[in-house]
């Protein structure tokens, strides 16, 4: 079924009208993944001439596929091609250990409605996804938007999850998560389509979205959270391993006599890195705090918070260049609560990764905070859920083609 409601027509290999329908879903799917492009920017990655592009777009906007607006790139009148509202919008929900974010997007890359809430310590599974369908839906009902139009809903949560059922393989900050079927639950909840995984991955999906242009392909993202995560892409794809377990760092061993971890092993980076560290090496000195509190009294140049921060950062870094010995990215993004730090997170890591590294004569790697920032996981549910909708145009009578 076609955005506009009409089947489409089986087309002969080689045809015209199969060529026709190619440069169409070419240019839909372009400007879906990419975000709003000028015309001449939609000929150049797609490799279509301009006259094409120019004529399959004003089919696709009188098909209520695509939409244009006036705008100038050098000075120079320009015509921005975007995918069309009516076309319908996406969802998005990260779970994290403290706080639930939800937000709608468009198919353009945009972001038209959010809301955050504050969650208690331990929520439970089934009252914290009332909530996000409650909130849901009413950010839809606030734009006039009917649940119909809703086309995916991408999740993000702090724990390892099977992409395949959705269901939490791990409780990880989510105590009373595991083995809860969220994807399902949502489904029954919503009766839209639901595709989840952990927000470490989805913070690296985001951070490949949305962060600088270029030809980069492998990087290992580190989620400095509540918990210690990491999102790993290789080849332009993030990596999710045989069981959607890829990326848990912080169950890594740093110290075989160091505490026991909740996983139920002992001296995992978590005891060292994790918040309940943290704040714990700080409570004779500061009392308690939160993760934010011990983030922001570091920015206001507190000297035991920055020290019980680098310390830490020092270990993730540590576990991140032998991460970058076995998989060589070109670059080491650092994200999460901790990242809002600065330098004093940042550096540690990049010199504990320069100084672990096997160093080689063709290049280096780059470490460096994040330009997406704490919101970075619910923006990579977005992008998920764009990526996992399929947007067809209908085909016209006729137009012009590239052979």
């Amino acid at each position: 079924m076609s955005a506009t409601g009409a089947k489409s027509v089986p087309r002969s290999p080689g045809s015209q009208a199969s060529l026709r329908e190619a440069n169409r879903q070419r240019i839909v799917d372009t400007v879906k993944h990419l975000g709003r492009l000028t015309q001449v920017e939609l000929a150049a990655a797609t490799g279509l001439s301009t006259a094409t592009v120019s004529t399959i777009v004003k089919t696709l906007v009188a098909d209520g596929v695509l939409a244009t607006e006036p705008t100038s790139r050098s000075g120079r009148r320009a015509l921005e091609v975007s995918i069309a509202r009516q076309v319908g919008v996406v969802a998005a929900l990260h779970v994290g250990a403290r706080t639930l974010s939800v937000a709608l997007g468009d198919l353009a890359h945009a972001v038209i409605a959010e809301r955050d809430l504050p969650l208690p310590p331990d929520h439970r599974a089934d009252t914290t996804l009332d909530r996000a369908a409650l909130i849901l839906v009413g950010l839809l009902e606030n734009l006039g938007t009917d649940i119909g139009e809703l086309r995916a809903i991408g999740v993000a949560i702090s724990a390892p999850v099977d992409r395949g059922t959705g269901l939490v393989l791990a409780p990880g900050a989510l105590r009373s998560w595991r083995d809860v079927p969220v994807a399902q639950v949502l489904e029954k909840r919503l009766a839209r389509p639901v595709h989840i995984d952990s927000d470490a991955n989805l913070a690296a999906l985001a951070e490949l979205a949305q962060g600088p242009v270029d030809d980069l392909t492998d990087m290992l993202y580190l989620q400095l959270s509540h918990e210690v995560s990491a999102g790993l892409v290789l080849g332009g794809r993030v990596y999710r391993g045989s069981s959607g377990t890829a990326g848990q760092i912080g169950h890594i061993q740093v110290d075989p006599r160091g505490p026991v971890c909740r996983c139920g092993n002992r001296g995992c980076l978590d005891t060292e890195a994790g918040e309940a560290a943290l704040v714990g090496a700080l409570r004779t000195s500061h009392g308690d705090l939160t993760l934010r509190d011990v983030v922001r009294l570091s920015a206001q140049g507190d000297s035991g918070c920055e020290r019980v921060l680098s310390d830490a950062a020092r270990r993730v870094g540590e576990v991140a260049g032998s991460l970058v010995t076995a998989f060589d990215p070109r670059r080491v993004v650092v994200g999460g609560e901790l990242a809002e730090a600065g330098d004093v997170v940042v550096g540690p890591i990049r010199e504990a990764v320069e100084r672990v590294y096997l160093r080689h004569e063709f290049g280096g790697v780059e470490v460096l905070a994040g330009t997406v920032g704490t919101r970075a996981p619910l923006l990579g549910a977005l992008e998920l859920a764009r990526r996992e909708t399929r947007v067809v145009p209908t085909e016209p009578e006729d137009e012009g083609t590239d052979s």
